[in-house]
């Protein structure tokens, strides 16, 4: 399933904000963004009408099993594109970070998938 460059960046933010807290609020994926909650809430109801995040989402954002395999998915080509911004263009860890994830919104996923295969060329070759 493609995701749209918003569903992207808040299942980015809500897996990245998990892995520091056990509870995601609302709050926090505004501030974490630098959204307003008025388009955390927008967006939460679209990713819980999408069956990505629990109904809940007022209480705590908790992603659902098709949320997670979602965000696996997106961190697949996510980090591999991480990897080749910080490894091979020595861009700053936040630079690499904010690019990898521009590019993994905004770029067609044939893109994405020829970049990547690239990139595990690139990074076979050079161990």
């Amino acid at each position: 399933m493609k995701y749209c460059a918003a569903q992207v960046k808040y299942l980015t933010a809500i897996q990245e904000l998990s892995a520091e807290s056990e509870e995601v609020k609302s709050v926090d994926i505004a501030r974490h963004l630098g959204v307003s909650r008025s388009s955390v809430s927008k967006t939460l109801r679209c990713l819980a009408a999408s069956g990505l995040v629990y109904e809940d989402y007022a209480i705590s954002v908790v992603l659902t099993k098709e949320g997670e395999e979602a965000v696996r998915d997106i961190f697949r080509n996510f980090n591999e594109t991480y990897i080749f911004f910080r490894r091979f263009l020595r861009l700053s860890h936040e630079d690499a970070h904010n690019q990898a994830l521009t590019f993994v919104t905004t770029f067609p996923e044939e893109t994405s998938d020829r970049l990547r295969k690239l990139i595990k060329k690139t990074m076979k070759n050079n161990k």
